[in-house]
């Protein structure tokens, strides 16, 4: 972990002021960044996804597209970050059946000058809201949790494997 008295925000000039970072002068390189959460729910609102019953239709169908959509869409979201031509993203879900709930993780590439690790954190983020959504007429209870990056590859800063 950082020393955080002396680690740099890259996202602040000097004098304190937002700005979005200069990657002109980085070299462009394959990347790939990997994230994951999760959203648990009653029993009985995983056994309508599962069966492909809800009301709204294939929840975790229309999550992954949902997912997709917003890592290509992360720029649009996130003020600094820089729009990135990916060449890759995959939205995958997981049934835990003991939490009970669902885990999703997202993938995300591209060559590039930038790092891919927002756009993995929006689509799994944008993904397990869609099945909030989507879910939400039978169980608002539901909780969003535990969305973080497991792995980033690629660039300058090297590779990031979560503990």
């Amino acid at each position: 972990m950082p020393d955080t008295k002396t680690a740099a925000l890259t996202h602040f000039d000097a004098q304190g002021q937002a700005h979005m970072v200069d990657v002109a002068a980085k070299a462009s390189t394959h990347r790939v960044a990997v994230a994951e959460g999760r959203i648990t729910m009653l029993a009985a609102t995983l056994v309508l996804i599962q069966g492909g019953t809800a009301k709204k239709g294939d929840v975790l169908g229309i999550a992954r597209i949902a997912g997709i959509q917003a890592a290509k869409k992360t720029s649009d979201l996130i003020p600094l970050c820089h729009p990135i031509g990916l060449t890759r993203v995959a939205v995958d879900f997981e049934i835990d059946a003991t939490a009970p709930g669902v885990v999703c993780r997202a993938t995300t590439e591209c060559t590039g000058q930038t790092g891919v690790e927002m756009e993995a954190l929006t689509a799994v983020s944008v993904a397990l809201l869609t099945v909030y959504d989507m879910c939400k007429a039978v169980d608002r209870r539901m909780v969003i949790s535990g969305v973080r990056l497991l792995e980033k590859r690629g660039g300058k800063s090297g590779d990031f494997v979560a503990p």
